[in-house]
């Protein structure tokens, strides 16, 4: 295999590695085969949520870019949980016009929409990504496998923003124009910001934690990569003054349901992400947030 220079790039500080073989290709049975042509494959590894996803590739300009995009995401000495092999299609050979389709065949879930192709095997841990070279594409196959993956092991991603104050994690769910960049961009200089978009949230052994997200919202920026205990979730709406109303557990259940951001139509998941739903409400303190756009209202949330 030719090993080609690559300038300025740091591969030990930045988790990108050079491979001894390139992607794997299938052939007409699905099965897997040796490409035909040796070429260069580069690799990084991304960690969300303490959930390794590899992600390897054979153009060195897009690597550049995930590793730009995803930085402080970046953990070269993790133990992937999941490998992607990322096609990087040609300028036009992807479109930006069909919408996104997640479905499931012989045991694989097939991921579409008109920038991207992709396709994942959650039993082998591996998946094929075809995409333009941009951020993007693949930020949108990473949230979907996140999801299937977090389905089966207790955790959620939520339509919300999240940060964290006096080493407790809130959450704050709503619909776009509810106000979630608005909390975040009011957030006390104490408090640290994990996303303005996209919660991750994990059942773990002392209970449910948040963490930081690449995923941005208007704020254009990702979350740090830490994590905290929940200490509470509220549900937005923007009113004339500043308050707190408790919500019913029956109620939180419906009211987080529509924040859970899950694609696939498959009856066992979605089982497993309600019963995660009503798990959590009963485990972390869910309230209403009446607020006005200043930054007295933070004083609430503690």
């Amino acid at each position: 295999m030719r090993v080609e220079a690559i300038g300025a790039l740091e591969w030990d500080a930045r988790g990108m590695t050079r491979k001894t073989r390139p992607p794997y290709q299938r052939d007409a049975r699905g099965r897997e085969t040796e490409p035909a042509a040796s070429r260069p494959t580069y690799e990084v590894c991304i960690e969300i949520g303490a959930m390794p996803i590899l992600v390897r590739t054979d153009n060195l300009e897009f690597l550049r870019i995930l590793a730009n995009r995803y930085g402080g995401f970046v953990n070269p000495g993790a133990e992937p949980i999941f490998a992607f092999d990322v096609e990087v299609a040609p300028a036009g050979a992807v479109t930006e016009e069909a919408e996104l389709q997640v479905g499931i065949t012989d045991g694989r879930w097939v991921i579409e929409r008109g920038d991207f192709c992709a396709e994942c095997d959650l039993a082998s841990g591996k998946g094929r990504i075809r995409q333009s070279a941009n951020p993007y594409s693949i930020d949108a196959a990473l949230r979907i496998l996140h999801s299937l993956l977090l389905a089966s092991r207790g955790g959620l991603l939520v339509h919300a923003a999240s940060a964290v104050r006096n080493g407790g994690a809130y959450v704050f769910a709503g619909v776009s124009g509810t106000g979630k960049t608005t909390i975040s961009r009011l957030a006390p200089s104490d408090a640290t910001l994990l996303t303005d978009e996209i919660s991750y949230l994990r059942r773990e052994s002392s209970g449910y934690v948040a963490y930081g997200t690449p995923f941005a919202g208007e704020l254009g920026e990702p979350g740090k990569n830490v994590r905290a205990p929940l200490a509470g979730l509220f549900l937005l709406k923007q009113g004339p003054e500043n308050r707190i109303v408790p919500v019913r557990n029956a109620e939180a259940v419906r009211e987080l349901m529509r924040h859970v951001l899950f694609f696939a139509h498959d009856e066992a998941l979605v089982e497993m992400v309600f019963q995660t739903v009503c798990d959590f409400v009963k485990s972390v303190p869910v309230h209403r947030l009446i607020f006005t756009p200043e930054r007295r209202v933070w004083e609430l949330v503690n």
